[in-house]
């Protein structure tokens, strides 16, 4: 099952980065390989994500993670809108099937309306 879960990921044309609760990078998807490649790209896979952020966003992130660890219910929390790419950044707890938070990671969504040939065209 975990070759679907990762295909998932692999195929999703927004930067995936996994992140356990020592905030050690565990995966990055192709897109975000891409994207972070100035930083490191794939040799990021092992480091920590707070090498990678200023104070203020460091202490951003601790933040999240306390209230995602408050209540189970604390999943998704919107971080920020970047206009340039009219998208809007969230970071989403990571939980065992117990319930228990086992890490996190940072999901996009862009706003734009999409360009791909739509599946009517296919038929």
């Amino acid at each position: 099952m975990t070759e679907y879960f990762k295909s998932v990921l692999d195929q999703d044309v927004s930067p995936v980065v996994i992140c356990d609760l020592q905030h050690r990078i565990l995966y990055m998807n192709p897109v975000a390989v891409t994207r972070y490649a100035g930083a490191g790209g794939e040799k990021l896979i092992g480091k920590s994500l707070m090498d990678c952020h200023d104070p203020c966003s460091r202490e951003r992130i601790r933040q999240v993670l306390n209230w995602f660890a408050e209540d189970s219910s604390h999943n998704r929390i919107h971080t920020f809108h970047n206009e340039k790419e009219n998208k809007d950044v969230y970071m989403v707890a990571l939980r065992s099937e117990r319930g228990e938070l086992i890490g996190y990671y940072e999901k996009h969504e862009y706003r734009n309306r999409e360009k791909r040939v739509a599946y009517e065209a296919l038929a």
